[in-house]
């Protein structure tokens, strides 16, 4: 699952069990939240203090995701549930920009590119 926040965007899938190497059993009780860049996931943290105190942030620079971490389903469910309800805007991409000033221009560049792209797949399909 590929979510955009304002805090950033993260791609969550099952982990593998143990330390989540490849090989490993999909352990479907444990959520690995993915993000491209570490300041999303510390964003992440950020907001939801009391949920992920104690998921540690695992840099993968070898990885296709920079970093990491591992949290139990229950708590990441609760976590997406929040994100939903904290939602206070008419247009995320203008919302983000005004959240994340300057030093998101990256993260709002990104956005714009694949608003286009999948804006592309609609008039495809249309």
């Amino acid at each position: 699952m590929w979510i955009f926040t304002k805090h950033g965007f993260y791609s969550a899938v099952c982990a593998r069990q143990g330390d989540g190497a490849k090989g490993k059993p999909v352990d479907s009780d444990r959520i690995m939240v993915r993000a491209r860049l570490r300041s999303h996931l510390d964003a992440l943290r950020e907001r939801f203090p009391d949920s992920l105190h104690d998921c540690e942030i695992v840099d993968t620079p070898e990885g296709d995701y920079a970093c990491r971490i591992f949290v139990p389903k229950s708590v990441w469910t609760r976590v997406l549930a929040e994100l939903a309800e904290e939602t206070d805007y008419d247009d995320f991409k203008s919302k983000v920009k005004k959240q994340a000033g300057p030093q998101g221009a990256a993260y709002i560049e990104a956005l714009g590119k694949v608003w286009r792209v999948m804006l592309g797949l609609q008039r495809h399909e249309h």
